[in-house]
């Protein structure tokens, strides 16, 4: 029976709000009468012998606990013919499903913190002896409180965990879909990593705005998890790896404990550990000062006044009743929000254009509505004074091209043969560009490669509509070109020795590793001019251009492995293969030597990636970098000059962001790089400026978002490239070619 308002409970708590209510009871806001505050009043309606029992000696332990992150548990007691009752410290402020659909998806930093915090109280839970389950931890029970303080709250469902010979037969299960896992539907026992299992879930939700595949159906392999960065490419690999892992179907492949979950949120971002209860988030906003009162209640002769504002930012009535209405992805309400933005946008400058154009047409057309000296000076009207001439740019200057999208990359076009796309397809254009000059007479000097404060960097971004295409962008970063637009993406760019076209893979539609059904095409530097080089199946990818442009370097897993292949630019042979692995070896991400007589390369092999070398033609393949099994070393490239070869590195075993490693190139005497210091948390997928003074990256910017950035090599200036929301990542330093 739900409980009126008013109702006095225990001879000592007067009944406000009903805060929730389920088929088990309801939660109540109510006021202790003895000492004038608020509390929150749990409501178990089970009341057999069994479960009497039960409640009390788990109501003993609950109130015990001391934790920052936690609610304290100050009473508890039986009303015959009633129910169970606990009585908790009352958290104001909004719970997370509520931020959720206030606010959509929360950024990274934010679901870190808060995962944290709830690591904190579950590592809290799990060591007391007995340990203490939640079992019931979605965003509806994580509170932040007007300070920006998080809690884990409603402890209903909290179960003491006996030792592993005991089955927990007694008291209720939570099952909320998407947030339990399997053996919560009882299909085996709960313990620590049954929490840790919705904890990851709730941190899933928040963010990408959409509730995780079930747990029950994905053990029944009716469902699989969609991957984090598949719904939010912002959120950093590190982190999506550690909440997927903290969701996996069998509790042994989960973390075995809070703190290990803790530890793989934290490294993620490389966030120091901070001391329990000091995580916070931003706080929710104040609620208006404007909204009903209750009348003043008169405890024991004192006025405790209640208002509204107290209860949070729900409705008084029922503040947790979006806890039982059907869920609406944040992300589907955010993506509705930008659209009516986007559209007041364009109404907006539609209607300055018409007053633009309707004012201009007058002054136009009316000449004499204007004085005669204002009329003399709008030049448009009538100009008589002869045009100047252009300036000429100087030769360290670029245009970004203008560009017409491309069409979608054909599909029936024969195995290695180039082509060029239909002619029905509208043609991009090349802005004739003074500073791009890649053939010089026979009776001029030399071309000297700019790079370095000259030149453009080519990358791949999901800004638009979410899916990889390539850009360009001048190294101030205001002119970004779009040079693809392929229905299913377009990725790893790579330039021919000329600057004027560029080898690429589609389809693409992230940023990962393996492309299983990638195809090689190269597209001129303006859009133009789309060519298939490779289609086979099994997936090509890692795609370079020598340096002579004769031929393109690339990994393929045609073979059921990944080798390195090479193939003419001008498509007129099949590819050739010239690693020949033994059997669970992978090669990938060739890089040429600057004379060409030489690949640096990645090899996968026990369990780790390697840097190799080798001649040009796959002989004398040689391990050249021993960084050992703590390491992944990837992502070699080829200084410039020559003399040295910088790569990505990783931790192996444990969590931690890449930074760049320099090595020797001629030097086989060390076998171990040297780690380079930028002084930056993110350092991936490095490209070297033509003149090899510079490098420009993957780094992670103010948004928690990855841009590109480039640097000197000494890392005494750091340049941020791009500031877009969507991820940004794989840049190439152009060639840029001039006369002296």
């Amino acid at each position: 029976m739900t409980l009126e308002k008013g109702t006095r409970v225990h001879n000592r708590y007067r009944i406000v709000d009903i805060l929730g209510q389920g088929g088990m009871g309801s939660v109540y806001r109510a006021i202790d009468e003895n000492l004038s505050v608020a509390v929150a009043l749990k409501e178990n309606l089970f009341t057999t012998d069994e479960y009497s029992r039960q409640f009390r000696l788990e109501a003993v332990i609950l109130a015990n606990l001391r934790h920052p992150n936690l609610p304290r548990v100050s009473d508890h007691f039986t009303v015959e013919d009633m129910g169970q009752y606990l009585v908790m410290d009352f958290i104001d402020g909004e719970d997370l499903r509520y931020r959720m659909e206030r606010v959509g998806m929360l950024s990274e930093e934010e679901a870190i913190h808060i995962g944290a915090a709830m690591c904190d109280a579950l590592a809290y839970l799990h060591t007391r002896k007995p340990p203490i389950l939640h079992r019931d931890i979605k965003p509806g029970n994580v509170k932040i409180s007007p300070e920006g303080q998080i809690y884990l709250v409603d402890f209903g469902l909290a179960k003491v965990y006996q030792s592993a010979s005991q089955a927990t037969t007694t008291g209720a299960r939570a099952m909320t879909p998407g947030y339990s896992p399997p053996e919560q539907y009882g299909t085996a026992r709960t313990d620590p990593r049954t929490d840790i299992y919705s904890l990851g879930a709730t941190l899933y939700a928040a963010l990408t705005g959409i509730i995780p595949e079930d747990g029950l159906a994905r053990a029944m392999e009716n469902a699989q998890l969609t991957p984090l960065r598949k719904r939010n490419p912002k959120i950093s690999r590190k982190v999506a790896i550690a909440i997927e892992r903290a969701m996996a179907v069998d509790p042994s492949d989960r973390f075995q404990t809070a703190e290990d979950f803790k530890a793989a949120l934290l490294s993620s971002k490389s966030l120091t550990q901070q001391s329990t209860g000091a995580y916070r988030i931003a706080p929710p906003p104040l609620e208006s000062e404007t909204e009903e009162s209750h009348a003043d209640e008169v405890v024991d002769g004192a006025s405790a006044a209640i208002d509204r504002k107290s209860l949070g930012p729900v409705p008084a009535a029922n503040a947790n009743a979006h806890e039982d209405q059907p869920f609406v992805s944040p992300l589907k309400k955010q993506k509705e929000r930008e659209r009516k933005r986007r559209a007041a946008l364009w109404r907006f400058v539609l209607i300055v254009v018409a007053l633009l154009a309707l004012v201009g047409g007058a002054i136009y057309f009316m000449p004499g509505v204007l004085p005669a000296d204002v009329n003399s000076m709008l030049s448009f009207r009538a100009p008589t004074s002869t045009p100047t001439e252009a300036p000429t740019l100087a030769p360290t200057q670029t245009l970004p091209p203008t560009f017409t999208p491309a069409a979608e990359v054909p599909t029936s076009i024969a195995l290695s043969t180039p082509t060029t796309m239909p002619s029905a397809t509208p043609t991009p254009t090349l802005i004739p560009n003074p500073a791009l000059s890649p053939t010089p007479s026979p009776t001029e000097p030399a071309p000297v490669f700019l790079g370095g404060g000259a030149g453009q960097i080519a990358f791949a971004s999901l800004r638009i509509g979410g899916v990889s295409q390539i850009f360009l962008a001048d190294l101030n970063g205001e002119s970004a070109v779009q040079i693809t637009a392929l229905e299913k993406g377009a990725c790893q760019p790579s330039w021919s020795p000329d600057g004027q076209k560029l080898v690429f893979i589609s389809p693409c539609k992230e940023n990962k590793d393996v492309y299983n059904s990638a195809g090689l095409y190269i597209i001129n530097a303006d859009g133009s001019g789309l060519q298939t080089l490779d289609i086979s199946p099994g997936g090509n990818f890692d795609p370079v251009w020598s340096p002579n442009g004769e031929t393109i370097a690339f990994a393929s897993k045609r073979s059921g492995q990944m080798e390195i292949y090479l193939i003419p630019a001008d498509g007129s042979s099949p590819a050739v293969q010239i690693t020949k692995n033994a059997a669970k070896i992978d090669s990938q991400m060739p890089s040429w030597s600057p004379d060409g007589s030489q690949l640096v390369y990645t090899v996968r092999r026990v369990g780790v990636s390697q840097i190799w070398m080798m001649n040009a033609d796959g002989s004398n393949p040689v391990q050249i970098i021993r960084s050992g099994q703590d390491y992944n070393d990837s992502l070699p490239k080829w200084s410039p000059r020559g003399d040295t070869i910088i790569f990505s590195q990783r931790c192996a075993k444990v969590m931690c962001n890449p930074y760049l490693v320099s090595a020797s190139a001629t030097d086989r005497s060390n076998e171990r790089g040297v780690k380079l210091s930028f002084n930056v948390v993110y350092m991936g997928n490095a490209s070297f400026s033509p003149d090899g003074f510079y490098i420009a990256y993957e780094g992670v910017g103010e948004a928690n978002n990855f841009d590109i950035f480039y640097t000197s090599i000494s890392g005494g200036e750091k340049i941020r490239l791009t500031t877009d929301r969507a991820a940004d990542f794989q840049p190439v330093w152009r060639p840029v070619i001039v006369n002296p």
